[in-house]
């Protein structure tokens, strides 16, 4: 075996990068001039980095996490750092040399394995013991007011939509601080699903000339989330959840993993994209994972943002895992926790996927069980991106030519475009991405090592 594991490609290491900055931040320091006490083994890489003041960083990475730890001052995870590290080792330019760790990345590793060992001996791989409330009684009561605070919210919402609609929809347009009023109360009635649905009615006014029709929709949406949850005793229970969700009820990961009802799903699930957004206050990372053995979709959401949360779990697409998997409760599951890993993540191949039209059915099966959602995750094959023939925007085309998904508006002149674009060179590619009302936005392409867009 490689005494330094396998190593990752350097598309695998840039797919890490939480934006484009930590990507061109990281390749500078991807040669040996600032690097010091480098060294690798199968786990693990580590090194210190020299930077503007007198001590250097020190800098290791967990790869079987793979986890990230420097102690440069950075809110983003990885940092530029590990990225350089990390691309410095994947060139095998022979910088780093395997060895055993430093005392401080041994430290650290140190306390990783043996919180890793003491989840290993827990019921289904759990994170945690499962957390017991000191009085069950109580927490009921508190579930109930929250419950009945959230009925109150919703009432008071269909009212104001009521409203609109007596009074016309183009008086939308001078009412933005209403909705902005209207989103504080719902934040009051701890239903954080709808204020973020109320602040978007807000937008859709400045969306373009058609925005009175996008606007009744997105109210007639708004309307069956209150209708569904003032009448949630009357659903079916999978229905129910995915209200529950849609309105800003949540489900402790710790509950799925080991609770009653805890139920597990065990699968090499292979990396299909990993994609991090910042809102300035708080980093949020999506991962979309497909498993070998079910073809099920899951998607992994991690936040955190500060020097107390960092995004621990990060995994380059093209990766696979030997895990176990709990999904959130829904009509149409897709988020899921992460249990019990098995092995550590290795290499996987290119993802098996379909045509246009077997993504857009599978969209179309989960929009029938969930009416409020804006896309579902796809794989497709054989499909080559061309431009549409008004001119006006891209399209993804089957190879036959017979069915063609133009790309979400959202993708348009970005660099991923033009970067999706040139890997294909005319020639049919595999790309997943998300598929929706709006298109198809691409997120990883297969060429035929994954890279991320």
């Amino acid at each position: 075996m490689n005494p330094q594991g396998e190593r990752w490609t350097t598309d695998q290491v840039l797919a890490l990068a939480p934006d484009e900055a930590s990507r061109k931040a990281g390749g500078k320091l991807a040669a040996p001039g600032p690097w010091s006490e480098t060294g690798a083994d199968e786990g693990a890489v580590w090194g210190q980095c020299k930077g503007s003041g007198k001590k250097p960083y020190q800098t290791v990475v967990d790869i079987k996490g793979p986890a990230f730890k420097c102690s440069c001052p950075s809110r983003k995870f990885p940092c530029k750092h590990a990225l350089g590290l990390l691309l410095l080792w994947a060139g095998d330019g022979g910088e780093v040399t395997a060895g055993e760790p430093s005392a401080w990345a041994g430290e650290w590793l140190a306390g990783r394995r043996e919180r890793a060992e003491r989840q290993a001996g827990a019921p289904s791989g759990a994170a945690a013991p499962p957390r017991t409330p000191a009085d069950p009684e109580a927490a009921k009561r508190r579930a109930e007011r929250r419950m009945q605070r959230i009925g109150a919210g919703a009432t008071e919402l269909e009212q104001r939509l009521e409203d609109l609609l007596q009074s016309g929809l183009a008086s939308a347009e001078s009412g933005t601080g209403s909705w902005d009023e209207t989103a504080a109360r719902m934040v009051d009635a701890q239903a954080p699903g709808l204020a973020s649905r109320v602040r978007e009615l807000s937008s859709v006014v400045a969306s373009g000339p058609d925005w009175p029709a996008r606007l009744l929709e997105e109210c007639a949406l708004l309307h069956l989330l209150d209708q569904g949850f003032l009448g949630i005793e009357r659903l079916p229970g999978p229905l129910a959840a995915t209200v529950r969700s849609r309105v800003g009820l949540t489900t402790e990961a710790a509950d799925l993993l080991t609770g009653p009802d805890a139920a597990t799903v065990r699968d090499r699930w292979l990396v299909l994209a990993q994609q991090d957004s910042d809102d300035g206050k708080l980093l949020t990372r999506r991962i979309f994972l497909r498993g070998e053995r079910t073809g099920r979709m899951a998607l992994h959401l991690s936040f955190g943002g500060s020097p107390g949360r960092p995004l621990d779990l990060a995994l380059p697409p093209g990766l696979v895992l030997d895990a176990d998997l709990a999904y959130y409760p829904g009509a149409r599951p897709l988020r899921a926790t992460l249990g019990e890993r098995h092995a550590p993540a290795a290499p996987g191949p290119v993802p098996p996927g379909g045509g246009i039209d077997a993504a857009l059915a599978a969209y179309g099966d989960a929009l029938r069980d969930d009416p409020w959602l804006d896309s579902w995750p796809v794989v497709l094959t054989d499909v080559t991106p061309i431009p549409s023939h008004d001119g006006k925007g891209w399209q993804l085309a089957d190879a036959d030519g017979e069915s063609a998904l133009p790309l979400d508006p959202r993708s348009l002149g970005r660099t991923s475009l033009w970067r999706l674009a040139a890997i294909s060179g005319g020639a049919p590619v595999t790309v997943f991405g998300e598929c929706g009302h709006r298109g198809i936005l691409p997120l990883t392409v297969w060429d035929p090592a994954p890279v991320s867009l």
